[in-house]
């Protein structure tokens, strides 16, 4: 059926070629107006089966792509015009899919590696910001266990410019991802149970979810993505066990060391540092992924991270405390900071990090984010955004935004004696 499909696309695209003007240069295809391919950023093109819209977040639909390097160097050229490659493309997001430009999930024929990036099938087209580009290169500075990468490219769908956008790793059990042992749908065995999870702390209703009490104000609620089809042991344990998590958390003796028989300590520090030095308001409500292996005293690991975005205001307190104010839930964090063994753990991974590590960011967001200013006009100019919102204007706004909460957090380390 792939193949069908291929050579169906393929001979539509010669059909298009016919038509257009004989000045049509490359895998570029004719563009209007100034909301076009800036030819600063490699191009991938999509188009779907029967140039079917993109309207569902949950069913795939059939299409064929191919990435043109736009001469940059060190990009491999995939697929063609007149050889598009097999993928699927659906919806994503919550509140991000209610905009007028749209996210996706995409699902590739086969693995493969995209401009450098480890081979997978999985990605994802997000809206580029800022805040991406500075929180995914600070999950890589502090060392979490993994954080997805990112290419700025810009996108054709259906023959039509759609704008500038970020090709993610998604976050999913793989050997180039989150690297442990996947547990398989509907497992039994008690022994194999125990590891094996990637489960991520929400706030929308979905599938695949449990819900239980956190605490007499509020519900945690954990969507499990991976095993996704649970049995009724796999069920029961997942909710046994983070009851005893929560429950442990929660214990009024706070030199209690139980919490730590589940949760890897260092890794829920450098999470918190990341949640505070971005002032991320979804950090620990949502987005807040956490992963177990199968092995001999395995822990859960917190992360990776993702959806990450920055309050950009002078900060006056810790981000989890805002959260309260704002109405948010800052699921775990407020109690885990009156432990001294989390406050001693964030201010190892701060002394290590601060200042010369950390201080690597400003550089990274120099080289990665003005350089996408051709790009991200043509992109504000076909979705109508504000073009005083130049690539260099939001590199030096979250500049300023990181330096302030770095140097906020460095004054303010948490201390159970304060």
């Amino acid at each position: 059926m792939y193949r069908i499909n291929i050579v169906l696309l393929s001979l539509m695209w010669v059909l298009t070629i016919t038509s257009c003007s004989d000045n049509a240069v490359g895998d570029e295809p004719p563009q209007t107006g100034v909301a076009a391919i800036s030819g600063t950023l490699p191009v991938l093109y999509i188009e779907t089966e029967n140039r079917q819209p993109v309207t569902s977040k949950t069913e795939y639909v059939d299409a064929g792509y191919w990435l043109d390097p736009s001469g940059k160097d060190g990009v491999e050229p995939l697929g063609s015009r007149s050889e598009p490659l097999p993928m699927q493309i659906r919806g994503r997001g919550h509140s991000s899919w209610n905009g007028v430009k749209k996210p996706y999930k995409i699902k590739l024929g086969k693995k493969t590696s995209v401009m450098g990036m480890p081979k997978n099938k999985h990605w994802a087209l997000l809206k580029p910001t800022e805040s991406t580009v500075a929180g995914l290169q600070l999950g890589r500075l502090m060392g979490m266990a993994w954080t997805p990468d990112f290419r700025p490219v810009e996108v054709v769908l259906n023959g039509d410019y759609i704008g500038l956008y970020f090709l993610t790793e998604t976050i999913r059990i793989d050997g180039n991802r989150v690297n442990i042992y996947e547990q398989p749908d509907g497992e039994t065995n008690p022994e194999l149970i125990k590891g094996g999870w990637l489960v991520e702390v929400d706030n929308y209703r979905d599938d695949c979810q449990i819900t239980i009490p956190e605490n007499s104000k509020w519900n945690l609620t954990l969507r499990y993505h991976s095993p996704e089809d649970l049995s009724r042991e796999q069920l029961k344990w997942l909710t046994d066990e983070f009851k005893a998590i929560n429950a442990a958390i929660y214990s009024a003796d706070k030199t209690s060391a139980e919490w730590e028989k589940y949760i890897d300590v260092e890794s829920m520090a450098r999470f918190f540092i990341l949640q505070e030095v971005m002032d991320n308001p979804d950090g620990f409500h949502g987005s807040f992924y956490l992963h177990k292996d199968l092995a001999d005293n395995a822990k859960w690991i917190a992360g990776p991270v993702w959806d990450l975005t920055c309050y950009d205001r002078v900060k006056t307190d810790y981000t989890f405390r805002m959260k309260v104010h704002y109405g948010f839930t800052p699921h775990w964090i407020g109690e885990l900071i009156r432990y001294e063994s989390f406050c001693k753990a964030v201010e190892s991974a701060w002394r290590e990090l601060y200042p010369d590590r950390i201080s690597e960011i400003f550089s990274y967001i120099d080289a990665t984010v003005p350089p996408l200013g051709e790009a991200w006009r043509n992109d504000d100019a076909r979705w109508d955004g504000d073009p005083s919102q130049s690539a260099a204007w939001r590199a030096e706004k979250i500049k300023n935004a990181l330096d302030r909460n770095i140097q906020w957090f460095n004054a303010h380390l948490p201390n159970i004696s304060k």
